[in-house]
């Protein structure tokens, strides 16, 4: 399946500060968006307008040419999203967080996507017990599970020492690779990646 999501004349504001209005732009297959702006000028917002999280006041978005301005469910159904946030449960171990986001995943994905970041010898380990770069790691874990068109990652390389941030960088190219989309958020220098720059001013 084809990605092809166009933003139009967008409009957000959130506790009366306006964050964009009339911005445009387009994802498409194989093809890494970058959101680009100063703290606090909306990146993570946009991101959230573009799920449905929060509202717009004005703008139409468009999934494979059909509107879902109003019903993001086709979009929901085709993404996957890491925040700021590593968004893993403390009481659980790393293997348990994993299974949870991705219950149909096999032992062999499980392990396999645990050795790509790193963390093969703390499958059993409560994430209570973790590194704030280990978390991290867990919950880009999921990315070698899914098998989701796009994703939104926001500043997925926070905490993340060299080895993590190449691992992330490849494994971004091979979803591009791969026909699918990226729309990312983040101050870390793309020195293996070339992407697409959508730039949020005041």
């Amino acid at each position: 399946m084809s990605v092809n999501l166009q933003i139009n004349n967008f409009w957000i504001e959130r506790n009366e500060r306006q964050l964009c209005r009339d911005l445009s732009f387009s994802v498409s297959d194989g093809e890494l968006v970058r959101i680009a702006g100063d703290n606090g000028a909306g990146k993570s917002s946009l991101i959230k307008a573009i799920l449905g999280w929060i509202p717009i006041e004005e703008g139409l978005i468009r999934l494979n040419g059909e509107d879902i301005t109003h019903n993001r469910d086709l979009l929901l159904f085709d993404q996957i999203y890491l925040g700021h946030t590593p968004g893993i449960k403390s009481i659980l171990s790393v293997n348990e967080n994993l299974r949870m986001y991705c219950p149909n995943a096999s032992e062999v994905a499980l392990n396999e996507a645990l050795q790509q970041v790193n963390l093969e010898l703390f499958d059993d380990t409560p994430a209570a017990q973790l590194s704030a770069g280990q978390k991290r790691r867990v919950a880009l874990a999921r990315l070698w599970l899914t098998k989701k068109r796009i994703w939104f990652l926001d500043e997925p390389f926070t905490a993340l020492d060299a080895h993590g941030v190449a691992a992330l960088e490849a494994k971004i190219q091979s979803q591009l690779e791969s026909g699918g989309a990226v729309v990312i958020t983040t101050h870390q220098p793309l020195y293996h990646l070339s992407p697409k720059t959508v730039e949020l001013t005041p």
